[in-house]
């Protein structure tokens, strides 16, 4: 059994799993029920991440590797369902997103990482093969959950835009990375789903001027709905704005690393969001060290999810990076289109119920 909560025999459920490379299906699995501390979600809505198409094309999510079936999704939201003992103030039928990362072990940090959860060494996160048994994603009718793990969410916001409270959240903690941005001109390097969203985030904390960059000439659209006010098409040999104090590289290619150097100020700031490989790759480097450029990682977020909520509520509009929907029997259709290079997408969701609205 995955790690996904307790699963006695009851009515059946739908989950989207994923058995290997190129191998995902729509399995009938158990209807899970809540234990001590947990509520049961029945959830309506998912997004689809790279991580979730690396392990239906390659078996893999950087160095975490499948080792048996497990049900995809880490952005999910749906409703209360049922709720287990010991649980209280939170009622069935509640809208609520999920903070997928569950710490594992020792939880202490050395002083200098104090309250950066998101660095310690061993996470469950859903829908991940980090761990073995693997721990069991969102991407299913029902899934039981720690009560604090739950996210209410806010009047006004459906369960759709809440299940990329996740993704927000990724954005937000990169912007929190990052200098203060308010009053400044910044550059969003790569505008997929992450890097619109940054878009977003950006003008939210008062940016003044936000240029985006990508190859596609769809994302550069869906940057534009998000509020980029210039964006730069790649592909038709137009160049990356220079002199920038603060850049974001969201594509993950190291081949977009030069160029993005050479567009940072001179002693400027530049957040790394985009995944790079976990093998050797050339990049071009120099200005790094002639231009004295700070760069910085940015991994997943660490309650920055109640932020991106709380911005939903205050009218952040995140719909425009929605690009396509699927039901959850077409989950493989869903994966392919959202691994497709060529077809401009901004989120692939999945309605994983009847009941989640748009």
């Amino acid at each position: 059994m995955t790690a996904a909560g307790r699963t006695p025999a009851g009515t059946g459920m739908k989950a989207v799993v994923v058995h290997g490379a190129r191998d995902v299906r729509v399995d009938e699995r158990p209807r899970p029920e809540p234990g001590p501390g947990e509520v049961l979600l029945a959830l309506e809505w998912g997004g689809i991440c790279g991580s979730d198409i690396g392990y239906w094309k390659h078996g893999a999510s950087g160095t975490a590797t499948l080792a048996h079936p497990m049900v995809l999704g880490h952005e999910v939201a749906g409703r209360v369902a049922a709720v287990g003992t010991g649980v209280t103030g939170i009622a069935e039928g509640t809208p609520a997103t999920v903070h997928p990362a569950s710490p594992v072990g020792d939880t202490t940090l050395p002083g200098r990482l104090a309250g950066r959860t998101n660095l310690l060494p061993r996470v469950r996160y859903f829908g991940s093969a980090a761990f073995d048994p693997h721990t069991d994603g969102g991407f299913c009718e029902y899934r039981t959950v720690p009560a604090g793990q739950l996210r209410p969410l806010p009047e006004g916001v459906d369960t759709e835009r809440g299940a990329l409270a996740e993704p927000l959240a990724v954005a937000m903690h990169a912007v929190r990375r990052a200098p203060a941005v308010r009053g400044r001109s910044v550059l969003v390097n790569g505008a997929g789903p992450i890097g619109s969203l940054l878009v977003a985030a950006l003008r939210h904390s008062g940016a003044a001027h936000v240029t985006a960059a990508d190859l596609a000439p769809a994302a550069l659209d869906i940057a534009r709905a998000m509020g980029a006010d210039e964006t730069r098409d790649l592909s038709q040999g137009q160049e990356l704005p220079g002199d920038i104090e603060v850049v974001f590289e969201a594509s993950g290619a190291p081949g977009a690393l030069g160029p993005v150097l050479r567009a940072t100020a001179r002693g400027g700031h530049l957040i790394q969001v985009g995944n790079l490989p976990g093998t050797p790759a050339p990049a071009v480097l120099g200005d790094l060290v002639t231009r004295e450029i700070t760069w910085s990682g940015s991994y997943r977020f660490v309650e920055e999810i109640d932020d991106a909520l709380r911005a939903m509520r205050d009218g952040l509009d995140v719909t425009p990076v929605i690009s396509h929907r699927f039901g959850l029997d077409e989950a493989a259709r869903a994966l392919a289109v959202a691994a497709d290079p060529t077809a401009g997408c901004g989120k692939v969701m999945l309605r994983l119920g009847s009941s989640g609205g748009t």
